[in-house]
């Protein structure tokens, strides 16, 4: 019970606490330490494995309990966030080093970390929801760091409400779970069958749906790129994006089968549309957000064909490779001195070897080459779907054979482009500073050792298939020949390395311009928006013109003015009238007493 406890809270506490601090040095101390001991309480709690309740408030027919399940398994994701929080906070030291707002953005981190680890530890939904709520909060801070940044703003605006957005669904699913199993353990809403199961898992699937950064809401992440080059990673490697697919992996025996076609359909189109929009991608960090939105596509296919663990075995992998080529692009863009557009951020292996093997072994983890972690996690994923025998199995497995060409195109575009167009003549390369170095070779272990998690007992996935081996390795080579023959094309034809006409990307031909703009989805979303405003604003003037207006108060007016009118035309009857209407009155009571004496 300590170590679960203290796995969320200690973290917690450095954050508010870090958040008081003025002096750089101890705040930096401080930002150190605490993922430090978060990440060997991690560890603690992968052996103690704890397990308890508290009840936090009683309804009656609903409990709300400040409940903890830390399973082996959710102790290998809280392992992987403490550890990439950590080397986020060791190179946000040096990154950040002429930044006033450090300790404020050590102290967010921390706190981000608590929120993501609520969300892995928590057995009660309520609970969950907390650390859920949190990351959103703690997200928008940290996309909007850089606040001088014209587009910084918008960009956390954006994320913020997008994920609302999403969010409002999620808190309808987790009271539609709760009122129907009459408690919101997660073990007792998964026991949820029916229409409530039904609408219960839909709704929490729009909000991970929102908060992974998948289809239709993925219009959020790519902006999110606006904030510092450590907030990225932390995104996108084992926090925020992450978050969703977790969650979906935790509610996995509550979906009812025949629905799982939804995720599978959800899953298929990110995956292909996203690696698209990252083959066509115009910046560093745009591949490798895009290509966030199409790796957390494979969690959700592998949640499609109830494989959870291979899901969480590719988070674990993804985890590592994703922290990698993050930082590893900080450092990139630095050297070159650019913004990180891919037509002028280049580099020579020489100028850096360790950015060059760093981003080197990222990409082939991605793209899945043997013996990475990205080969094994994939192809558990796709196996997994070989395996299914339903139609979501299909759409999975074909969608993901797609995307993974489309992973294998990409990071490969993504390499030539940086490393293999020469560099400015005359060119000044400073040394990577020594915190950078260091989470950087870390990650670089991690992403050559994750692979090994295949072999160990704590993710049941399926057995390795050579036939599907032999069809990853084969959707990957054929990525990587797609790109390469572009690229000698343009050589054999002598188009300089830095001409538009050298990128790979011009294998799309037109529709360049539409995947490199997210298919305009931002732009579609924004016209949808404003169009929504103008019914709702028209509906809102209809209802206020002529119900409130014209109805309520027009015609108040008119109905007091009328009853005036007739009472005056009363008062003005003469005197024979007011003998008639007399007498008319006498007789209706006389009439009405002599029946009322009759009748007792």
């Amino acid at each position: 019970m300590t170590f679960g406890l203290l796995l969320i809270g200690f973290p917690a506490a450095a954050g508010l606490a870090g958040l008081l601090f003025r002096h750089r040095g101890l705040a930096r101390y401080w930002a150190l330490i605490a993922p430090a001991f978060t990440l060997y309480l991690a560890v603690m709690c992968g052996l103690v494995k704890p397990r308890f309740a508290l009840t936090l408030a009683d309804f009656g027919p609903v409990e709300v309990e400040l409940a903890l399940d830390i399973t082996g398994k959710a102790a290998a994701v809280a392992v992987a966030t403490a550890f990439v929080t950590f080397l986020v906070q060791v190179y946000s030291a040096a990154y950040l080093r002429d930044d006033p707002r450090y300790a404020a953005f050590a102290a967010q981190v921390n706190l981000f970390c608590a929120a993501m680890l609520l969300v892995v530890a928590a057995d009660d939904l309520v609970f969950m929801l907390i650390g859920w709520e949190v990351m959103g909060a703690c997200s928008y801070l940290l996309i909007a760091h850089y606040a001088k940044l014209p587009e910084a703003p918008g960009a956390a605006a954006k994320a913020f409400l997008v994920t609302r957005f999403g969010d409002v669904a999620f808190v309808l699913g987790v009271m539609v779970l709760g009122a129907a199993a009459g408690s919101f353990r997660i073990d007792a809403v998964v026991e949820v069958d029916g229409a409530p199961a039904a609408a219960g898992m839909l709704l929490i699937l729009f909000g991970c749906i929102g908060k992974s950064a998948q289809f239709p809401l993925q219009i959020w992440l790519p902006p999110a790129m606006a904030g510092p080059t450590p907030v990225s990673a932390l995104i996108h490697a084992a926090t925020m994006v992450a978050a969703g697919a977790y969650v979906q992996t935790r509610l996995l025996p509550g979906w009812p089968v025949d629905l799982l076609v939804v995720v599978a359909v959800v899953s298929a189109v990110t995956m292909i549309g996203a690696g698209l929009c990252a083959f066509a991608a115009r910046d560093l960090k745009g591949v490798l957000a895009w290509s966030t939105v199409s790796q957390v596509g494979f969690m959700f296919a592998a949640v499609a064909v109830a494989a959870g663990d291979a899901a969480l075995f590719h988070l674990v992998s993804h985890a590592a490779f994703k922290g990698l080529l993050f930082l590893t692009a900080g450092v990139v863009i630095a050297l070159a001195g650019t913004s990180g557009s891919l037509s002028t951020t280049r580099l020579r292996p020489r100028d850096s070897w360790l950015a060059f093997w760093a981003m080197t072994i990222g990409l082939a983890a991605m793209a899945g080459l043997p013996p990475l972690g990205g080969f094994y996690s994939k192809e558990a994923v796709l196996g997994a779907a070989s395996e299914a025998g339903t139609p979501a199995g299909v759409v999975v497995f074909w969608a993901g054979v797609g995307a993974s060409i489309l992973t294998a195109a990409y990071s490969a575009r993504l390499w030539l482009l940086l490393f293999w167009r020469g560099a400015p003549e005359g060119a000044v390369r400073a040394a990577v500073p020594g915190a950078e170095a260091f989470s950087l070779w870390a990650l670089t272990i991690a992403t050559a050792g994750v692979g090994a998690v295949y072999y160990s007992w704590l993710f049941e996935v399926p057995e390795l298939h050579l036939d599907l081996m032999a069809l990853l390795l084969l959707a990957t080579v054929g990525g990587f020949a797609v790109v390469a023959d572009a690229w000698w094309r343009g050589h054999r034809r002598g188009v300089p390395a830095m001409a538009s006409e050298r990128d790979p990307a011009g294998v799309l031909g037109g529709a360049r311009p539409a995947f490199a703009d997210g298919l305009y989805a931002e732009r579609l979303a924004g016209k949808a928006t404003r169009a929504l405003a103008r019914s709702a604003s028209a509906a809102a003037r209809v209802l206020d013109e002529r119900l409130v207006d014209r109805t309520a108060v027009e015609g108040t007016a008119r109905a007091t003015l009328a009853a005036a009118e007739d009472t005056a035309a009363g008062h003005r009857g003469g005197l024979v009238r007011y003998l008639r209407l007399s007498a008319a009155g006498t007789l209706l009571v006389a009439v009405v007493a002599i029946g009322v004496s009759l009748w007792n």
